[in-house]
């Protein structure tokens, strides 16, 4: 199959992947997005994809992994940092979770972001995404190309963040209409960051645990200070 042609169809396969999730099969989300990871990984092997240049090459998971914890336990330290300052506390509020169960926060961190957001957005788009362009058009257009489609991604949930998020909400009361495409912004700068650090530790487990980091340990660090705010 023709790198372009597994390119569109990976893309295609993504944007069924986001209906399913943001509309029609919400309550499925999980298994949604390991099929979904399953299908583009299959896809990338019938194209004739390079499993190095998409970060699954055995010989830079070791590497990967070293970097992901580090930076893993950098980010801990930051939004600790930010839960016990009182100047920062305020932008971990959050009313996503503000009657959730310690329960179903530990399913989240443990289960839903690490086996469905952060293995079918990795896989996707730092992985078979990033791993057809690259061996085409370089790794700088592989990372601007990867990166965009990443922030799109996350259109369907910027809608109603100011909602959710007092700070957010705050910061954009005079233009409501910016959240949007500043969040898309945002995530494109995070898939450069994430896009890069795949290519120099040589695995996608760097920023799969950089990505989990991020996701899981916010919602923990916004579960803290949203329930005491509110308890």
């Amino acid at each position: 199959m023709p790198v372009w042609v597994a390119f569109v169809v990976a893309v295609a396969v993504l944007v069924a992947a986001s209906v399913l999730n943001n509309r029609l099969a919400r309550s499925a989300y999980l298994v949604t997005a390991l099929v979904t990871a399953a299908l583009l990984l299959a896809l990338y092997a019938f194209a004739g994809g390079d499993w190095t240049a998409a970060g699954l090459g055995r010989a830079g998971l070791g590497g990967g992994v070293r970097w992901g914890l580090a930076l893993a336990a950098l980010i801990a330290v930051g939004y600790l940092v930010g839960v016990l300052v009182p100047a920062t506390r305020r932008l971990f509020v959050d009313r996503r979770v503000e009657h959730v169960p310690v329960g179903e926060i530990a399913f989240q961190a443990l289960v839903r972001i690490p086996l469905g957001t952060v293995l079918l957005e990795e896989v996707a788009f730092r992985g078979v995404l990033y791993g057809l362009l690259t061996g085409t058009v370089g790794p700088v257009w592989a990372t601007a190309v990867s990166s965009v489609l990443f922030g799109l991604w996350h259109v369907p949930g910027a809608a109603s963040l100011s909602r959710r998020n007092p700070a957010v909400g705050g910061a954009f009361r005079a233009r409501p209409g910016l959240v949007v495409p500043a969040t898309v912004v945002a995530m494109t700068a995070a898939g450069v960051v994430l896009c890069e650090l795949q290519r120099r530790s040589g695995s996608l487990a760097a920023p799969a645990a950089v990505h989990w980091a991020v996701n899981a340990l916010g919602l923990v660090a916004a579960f803290a200070v949203t329930r005491r705010r509110t308890g």
